[in-house]
């Protein structure tokens, strides 16, 4: 039988596993520069332990198993509940805020609709213990900072809250069941139907009007200030108070250009508390990132405490920096060392490798067999090991000019120039 792998799960062969792992990298070095430190949580937690957590659809999409012990688990569908988790056990009892990311995969399960991916990889932060509109405003720019970093151009990150859809159908002193119903079809996005439930006899209608015109709201300070006017109008002036400062911080840093307004956007999670945030790149109809603020998840663990965080889609970044012709930069490698005494070619290897030079060993080889294995695998060089000489070969096998001790350095970018990883 020839094996093939599941249903949307996929293989990554070498030039891909590197660009993805370059990129990965860019990302995570912004996440650290800002003082986030890595965690690591197992890709299963117990299903109740998620099911507190997620909620919503996403919950109703999870990979459960039985382990021996008759216990039921599930894939982690995302990161976010397992760190609230570790973050309400492990770390509860040492002083926060507590800055933590990650580059992790996790899994959600589909019907058998053609091209939806069960397994994919998201690189993230979380900033427990710590609220308002600094702290907001910092998610926010980490975000820029590692899409920037990873090369990528012309994204837009939208900023929202779900306090606006709550607080308006607070407002309207409803019924519960029309409530839900509007916070049903915010959720499916499906406007027509927030429009319906807006129009309602009973709907007070200053309530309707900023129901109907908030969702369609987005841009800068012209669209804050409509958006404002339509929620006073309801009696609800401080809806928008942490939005606006943490908006205004990020035009002050600079963000401007990054960042828009959009009222209209309603994460899929129920655990959203305040902003909520999406990442947008030219040419893809889908976000690659989002997240926002969730100060009532860790109290479903016993341990209140705010937090927010973001997370990126990696494999969504990849496609839009291809969409725009981006070269996600990996390091080639600089030589590969032949030479029929293995001992000599692997003390070459070894002393090259400390001048900073990435090389692959390719033992027995030599001559013309040498060079082509050095074509094929794209390296600067083909060298060969002779002793305790190591010379470069010409590019029909022949032996060159020895390399010179101190031996140099590589002939083109390596650890040297960017520092040892």
């Amino acid at each position: 039988m020839r094996p093939v792998t599941p249903r949307g799960f996929r293989d990554v062969l070498f030039a891909e596993a590197m660009e993805r792992e370059s990129v990965a990298r860019a990302m995570s070095d912004v996440f650290s520069a800002w003082g986030y430190a890595p965690v690591e949580t197992p890709v299963v937690e117990e299903l109740g332990t998620l099911e507190r957590g997620v909620g919503g659809g996403v919950g109703e999409g999870m990979f459960r198993l039985f382990d021996v012990d008759g216990s039921l688990l599930a894939l982690r569908p995302e990161m976010t509940v397992p760190i609230a988790r570790l973050a309400a056990s492990r770390l509860a009892d040492q002083p926060g805020p507590h800055r933590v990311r990650y580059v992790a995969p996790v899994f959600r399960e589909h019907v058998s609709l053609r091209g939806q991916a069960r397994q994919f990889t998201q690189a993230g932060v979380e900033l427990i213990g710590q609220r308002g509109p600094a702290a907001d405003a910092e998610v926010v720019a980490v975000a820029a900072d590692a899409l920037t970093a990873a090369g990528l151009e012309g994204f837009v990150i939208g900023l929202g809250t779900v306090k606006l859809l709550h607080d308006l159908v607070a407002a309207a002193d409803a019924p519960a069941e029309w409530g839900e119903a509007v916070l049903a079809a915010a959720h499916e996005h499906n406007i027509v139907e927030v429009d319906r439930l807006a129009s309602e006899m009973f709907v007070p209608p200053q309530v309707g009007e900023a129901l109907k015109a908030a969702f369609r709201l987005r841009g800068g300070a012209e669209a804050l200030a409509e958006c404002r006017a339509l929620l006073e109008a309801c009696g609800r002036e401080e809806t928008l108070s942490d939005l606006s400062e943490t908006y205004r911080i990020l035009e002050a840093l600079g963000y401007a250009d990054a960042v828009v307004l959009d009222f209209g956007i309603v994460r899929s999670f129920d655990y959203y508390t305040g902003l909520v945030l999406e990442v947008y790149a030219r040419g893809l109809g889908l976000p690659i990132g989002g997240g926002g603020r969730y100060d009532r998840l860790l109290a479903a663990f016993d341990h209140p405490s705010p937090a927010a965080g973001l997370a990126l889609g990696l494999e969504r970044v990849m496609i839009a920096l291809a969409e725009q012709g981006r070269v996600t930069s990996v390091p080639a490698l600089d030589a590969i060392v032949g030479g029929t005494d293995p001992v000599a070619a692997f003390r070459a290897a070894s002393a090259l490798r400390v001048a900073g030079w990435r090389v692959r060993l390719a033992v027995g080889e030599t001559g013309t067999g040498l060079v082509r294995e050095a074509e094929h695998a794209d390296a600067a060089e083909a060298v060969l090991a002779d002793g305790e000489t190591i010379y470069r070969l010409d590019r029909v096998g022949e032996r060159a000019l020895p390399l010179g001790r101190p031996l140099p350095a590589p002939p083109r970018s390596t650890w040297a120039e960017g520092g040892a990883r």
